[in-house]
């Protein structure tokens, strides 16, 4: 979730290396995206075994989440960005630090992996694989919820890369979807693939899927607000030195 590849800040007049293949980055992006799916899927399952108290359920889903992401994106950040979500590849192409094909290659590898990772969390716990998730998610507070989610997620990584402090964006990025599960009435998705991978899933993640398409179309309008207010704070990503381009 850094700059348009590794986001490596490089010394004034030095030469950027060159990025990963764009395979390995995109198999970084579905591993992460596999990974982060287990984390939200797997701890909702674990969570409804453990215990019957809704909030307590809740806390654990969060805490595991929180934990997982700063771990993956602290892994693969050097190889592909470790954007792991769909709306941050957006917001990156139109930014012009991906190109737009590019972004639709990560989009499609972190569906992938998010997917995959749901039925191996499946499996892990001995239930069927192939799934269809039946809760209902949708209302108008939610969908406000998904929009503001993704809005600050997407705020919070521009803001850090525009300070140039790509090492504080793994645990910040974290500790935001962390408490955002309790401030937000959605439970802070804010991510399209992983939105798609628990429509995947009848378990405790997991989310209708035309429940789950009205949550990708607010966190799509949360993904441009966030790069508009980023914008309004400090000014376009060309503004920036050259020297700090990868």
């Amino acid at each position: 979730m850094l700059e348009k590849t590794p986001a490596a800040v490089t010394a004034p007049g030095s030469a950027a290396p060159a990025p990963p293949a764009l395979r390995r980055r995109l198999l970084a992006e579905l591993l992460g995206s596999a990974g982060l799916a287990m984390a939200v899927i797997g701890s909702g399952i674990m969570a409804t075994r453990l215990t019957d108290e809704p909030g307590l359920q809740l806390l654990i889903n969060a805490l595991v989440t929180a934990m997982a992401l700063p771990v993956l994106i602290a892994c693969l950040a050097p190889i592909g960005g470790a954007h792991l979500n769909p709306a941050v590849s957006l917001v990156m192409a139109l930014r012009r630090e991906l190109p737009p094909r590019e972004a639709l290659a990560y989009a499609g590898a972190q569906v992938l992996g998010c997917l995959s990772g749901a039925v191996v969390a499946h499996l892990q716990f001995g239930l069927p694989a192939g799934q269809v998730a039946t809760t209902a998610r949708l209302s108008g507070p939610t969908l406000l919820a998904e929009v503001i989610a993704t809005a600050g997620l997407v705020a919070v990584i521009l803001l850090l890369i525009a300070a140039r402090r790509p090492l504080v964006i793994a645990p910040a990025v974290g500790a935001y979807i962390g408490a955002a599960y309790f401030v937000t009435s959605s439970t802070s998705f804010a991510n399209p693939a992983i939105t798609i991978g628990r429509m995947a899933s009848d378990t405790y993640a997991g989310i209708a899927p035309l429940d789950g398409l009205g949550f990708i179309g607010a966190q799509l309008v949360g993904a441009l607000l966030g790069m508009l207010v980023v914008r309004l704070l400090v000014g376009r990503p060309a503004a920036r030195s050259a020297d700090s381009q990868p």
